[in-house]
């Protein structure tokens, strides 16, 4: 029989059986199998999809979600952890455009609304948190994402103003501009949702008004 040791504790090694491993490896499988069953069941049914409603979508009981994903806080945890990967992995590959820090930014904000545009029901779902989950929360899972992205922003940022010989200012106007561009491209991305047809802007529309804002900031000079 394999075992794998693990430190010792107190009362002696912790040995771990192999079946241990396999069976966690099989857990995890099964938790990314409900989370994308949770997914789908959120774009058919939109963001108020139930439970039952996604055990249906996964071929299973509520008792199994329950097991793997906990109470519909969890299941809420789980689905932003997966969105989460996505946005930082677009928004990872939008930030290589070019050096120009205002061309990554238009790619970074134009990549953002894209998945808005393109998966709105689980923006939603993920913008709707359970009772359980309250904003401001510093285990909040949209404050953690909404954090990263700030943190890719407040980069490109820093350097442009490094750049330009703002680097004195760079350390109070990065964090402050890349925290602040996230609320507006949410509160765009939310306009955008719920704005009726005949004034619905598209993405390229948006993500050009987001830029024009934040333009002459990043073209001036220190009013200091």
């Amino acid at each position: 029989m394999t075992t794998h040791t693990q430190p010792r504790t107190a009362s002696g090694p912790v040995v771990r059986d192999g079946r241990d491993s396999r069976w966690e490896a099989h857990r995890t499988e099964r938790r990314q199998q409900l989370v994308e069953a949770a997914l789908k069941a959120i774009r058919q049914h939109g963001a108020g999809v139930g439970m039952d409603e996604i055990a249906a979508q996964a071929g299973t009981s509520k008792t199994v979600l329950y097991r793997h994903l906990g109470d519909r806080a969890g299941l809420y945890g789980a689905v932003v952890a997966a969105v989460d990967e996505t946005v930082l992995g677009d928004l990872g590959a939008a930030s290589q455009h070019g050096t120009d820090a205002l061309a990554k930014i238009q790619a970074m904000v134009h990549s953002y609304l894209s998945l808005v545009e393109r998966d709105p029901e689980i923006y939603r779902f993920v913008m709707t948190r359970p009772l359980e989950t309250t904003e401001g929360d510093p285990d909040d899972p949209v404050h953690r994402i909404t954090d990263r992205v700030s943190e890719q922003l407040t980069g490109a940022i820093r350097t442009h103003l490094e750049q330009h010989g703002r680097a004195d200012e760079a350390d109070l106007l990065a964090p402050a501009w890349g925290h602040g561009i996230v609320g507006l491209v949410r509160a765009t991305a939310d306009h955008v949702l719920t704005s009726t047809s005949t004034t619905r802007l598209g993405v390229d529309d948006a993500t050009h008004a987001v830029i024009e804002l934040i333009r002459p900031a990043l073209a001036g000079e220190s009013t200091r």
